[in-house]
């Protein structure tokens, strides 16, 4: 059954797709830098009244927890990237490569770059995570 992006259950099944990933659990193993928050920005005119943000509690290639926050709790993460529906769209559809999208601006990152750039593989694993999860997207029929 297919999962609406962003919901709290597509959180709920990327948390379980990242920890079964064992190219995450390769790419990620010495990743101790904390929290990762992911945040959708607002576009009422689809249905997302409010922006979305994704808490995911990443530790040495698991994810202890994930779930959904306000905007305000996901900026106190240590490491929060903020786009809007259409960029994370391009994400989970592999037209987009993340940290390439935070070099040109296209999804805004509060952190520090270079650790997210030492940890690009562990990024695209996480990418291809969200590729395993049957996805409906809030602007298609």
């Amino acid at each position: 059954m297919a999962l609406t992006f962003p919901s709290e259950e597509w959180v709920e099944e990327y948390k379980k797709q990242i920890n079964l990933s064992e190219g995450y659990k390769k790419a990620a193993a010495t990743w101790t830098a904390g929290v990762v928050a992911l945040v959708i920005s607002a576009k009422p005119e689809i249905g997302l009244n409010e922006d979305f943000g994704m808490w995911l509690d990443l530790h040495q290639g698991v994810c202890r927890g994930a779930k959904r926050v306000s905007l305000e709790e996901a900026q106190k993460a240590p490491f929060c990237i903020i786009g809007d529906y259409a960029r994370w769209k391009q994400v989970i559809k592999k037209e987009l490569e993340p940290v390439k999208g935070m070099m040109q601006g296209k999804l805004k990152l509060k952190g520090d770059l270079p650790t997210i750039v030492r940890f690009v593989k562990a990024s695209q694993e996480l990418v291809e995570c969200t590729t395993r999860i049957e996805t409906k997207f809030l602007d298609e029929a």
